[in-house]
């Protein structure tokens, strides 16, 4: 996959778990059939049968229920046997951030920690136009393999709607072979 779509599936995923998704943005889904099959056949079905009221309705419950009720996507939640939240730099990810000259502020966000899933994204957006091929791989091992594939695994039975089970499914093979082309061409 080219570095363009890998930059714009890095920014989807930020995009999608990081708030509840307006219905702006679902309109903009509905007409993108493409991205939709992308996602996963039942995504796109459920979609192509439902109006912008329902699937708005319905996402910003799933949204809700999994991301902010049960299963905050924050990696030093997930991976810290004390579900504690690590901030600043004691925080493995804000160190590799900073160490990668990328500048996070947490001030102009809602999520206010390093490590969420959206901004783990963002960030991997960021290395990807940069084309910081070692760090990506770096990165992906060290964080997002580690904690967010699991958490997909694990937080997909809870979704309600195809849009969110399908992204698990998405995410977990995007990231893995991601993994994989970015290591293949660093080998070369």
């Amino acid at each position: 996959m080219d570095n363009q779509n890998r930059t714009y599936i890095y920014a989807f995923l930020s995009r999608v778990f990081s708030d509840s998704l307006d219905v702006d943005y679902i309109t903009e889904l509905k007409s993108n059939p493409e991205l939709l099959e992308l996602i996963g056949n039942d995504t796109k079905k459920w979609f192509e049968e439902n109006d912008i009221d329902t699937l708005h309705k319905e996402t910003n419950i799933d949204f809700s229920t999994i991301f902010l009720m049960n299963a905050k996507p924050i990696e030093t939640s997930i991976i810290d046997a004390k579900d504690e939240i690590l901030i600043g730099l004691s925080n493995p990810v804000m160190q590799f951030y900073f160490t990668h000259g990328y500048e996070l502020n947490l001030g102009a966000s809602h999520l206010q920690t390093p490590d969420h899933i959206s901004l783990e994204c963002a960030f991997m957006q960021n290395l990807v136009s940069r084309n910081e091929l070692k760090a990506q791989k770096e990165f992906l091992q060290t964080h997002l393999l580690n904690w967010a594939v699991p958490y997909f695994i694990g937080i997909k039975n809870m979704a309600s709607t195809p849009l969110y089970k399908d992204l698990c499914e998405f995410s977990v093979e995007f990231l893995s072979n991601d993994y994989n082309e970015v290591s293949q061409k660093l080998a070369s």
